[in-house]
């Protein structure tokens, strides 16, 4: 089984640690893991401003960088669902891109359901919120939103609670939106702080010491209000737990 890791490109720029952390979490399960030199942006941040002419370029280079591999993987929900939901008009049903499209996986979502892991051999004593982003929760269905009236699962609970001494908090509203959303926080960016104001908030008052995630747009946008207004709570990727980092 070989591995195509995707990086997206803020976090190779901004978050080398978190991008350490997902390769050590495919190294350890004794994966054979690429990382594709020349991987570019996936295009969201265009396709997010009504761009979506300027995307083809991009699309077409990442399924060319990435189609030798039985599957890629990326520690992101938005833009894994980028791949798998925007990129079809650009490609007439052609098999390798259809091939791509059904090999993408965020990590959470391919240590649940591809290498169905029982248990990650790293220990984390701490009250733990767990932030849905919206991709990931209502695209990649990592966790069944609230709004719809069918049992409930989370892989990415699922996943956290084979984490020794983690202990997930409840939160009043678990699968609420930050306010990232991309170039959002630009064009609104009184309305993006509130909500993310309420999302710290929810997970301060929850007893949360740590909020963590699979997409680091949105955790970033939450980590520079906890800086800024001084909140007693720590900002951590999941791959970062699940690494032991």
């Amino acid at each position: 089984m070989k591995i195509g890791l995707f990086i997206p490109c803020f976090m190779n720029e901004l978050y080398p640690n978190v991008c350490m952390s997902t390769l050590k979490i495919l190294k350890k399960l004794n994966l054979d893991v690429e990382y594709p030199l020349e991987q570019t942006c996936c295009g969201q941040p265009m396709a997010n401003s009504g761009c979506a002419k300027d995307v083809e370029g991009l699309a077409k280079q990442f399924v060319e960088n990435f189609k030798k591999y039985d599957y890629i993987v990326a520690p992101t929900g938005s833009c894994v669902t980028m791949v798998k939901d925007h990129y079809g008009a650009f490609f007439d049903d052609d098999p390798v891109y259809n091939k791509v499209k059904t090999s993408i996986y965020e990590i959470c979502e391919f240590l649940h359901d591809v290498m169905k892991v029982e248990k990650f051999d790293v220990k984390f004593p701490h009250k733990v919120g767990l932030h849905n982003s919206c991709h990931a929760h209502r695209m990649l269905k990592l966790a069944t939103p609230s709004e719809l009236n069918i049992p409930y699962n989370s892989k990415l609970k699922n996943i956290l609670s084979k984490v020794e001494g983690l202990e997930l908090v409840d939160l009043k509203r678990e699968d609420e939106c930050c306010g990232f959303g991309g170039t959002f926080c630009v064009t609104e960016a009184e309305l993006s702080t509130a909500m993310g104001r309420d999302r710290v908030n929810d997970h301060v008052t929850s007893g949360a010491e740590v909020m963590t995630g699979v997409d680091m747009s949105c955790l970033m946008h939450m980590d520079g209000l906890v800086n800024r207004e001084n909140k007693p709570i720590k900002i951590m990727h999941i791959t970062e737990i699940l690494a032991g980092d």
